[in-house]
């Protein structure tokens, strides 16, 4: 299991290569890759914001916890900070398994965490000025479906 919190870009087809090398033991390998996106138009850059310790501390707990409840072979979470143009890469996910099924819902697990729960602050820099980027109700109730039931 590999968490980077990093300012540095990566390369995903690099990433990507070495995460899949040798894995004769899985069946599966998911992955995904978030990019910064302009939705309105006139996004000048984000900034993205964290404390280190707190947030890889967090990244690595939700990590062990989908390796754990998906009986995962291995996962990789790379998440940059700093200032971000759209179109850069913001984030990847990478997950092995014996099956597809695992791999697909603890991908889809730690997306929906590391866009609503994982310790980072967004502001966006526009034409018209900026603001920090507020919490939506939609990435909230994503993660109800990963609810436990006791």
């Amino acid at each position: 299991m590999r968490v980077s919190v990093q300012k540095a870009r990566f390369d995903l087809g690099h990433e990507a290569q070495a995460f899949a090398a040798d894995r004769t033991d899985m069946g599966a390998i998911v992955t995904f890759t978030g990019i910064v996106r302009d939705v309105a138009g006139g996004l000048a850059e984000m900034e993205i914001e964290h404390y280190p310790a707190m947030t890889q501390k967090a990244i690595e707990e939700i990590a062990q916890e989908a390796k754990d409840r998906w009986s995962l072979g291995d996962v990789l979470v790379i998440h940059r900070y700093g200032m971000l143009q759209a179109g850069e890469m913001i984030m990847m996910v990478a997950t092995a398994s014996r099956h597809r099924k695992d791999a697909f819902e603890a991908a889809e697990f730690l997306m929906d965490y590391l866009k609503s729960r994982a310790p980072f602050w967004k502001k966006e820099t526009t034409e018209t000025g900026s603001g920090w980027v507020a919490a939506r109700d939609e990435d909230e109730s994503a993660l109800d479906r990963w609810a436990k039931s006791d």
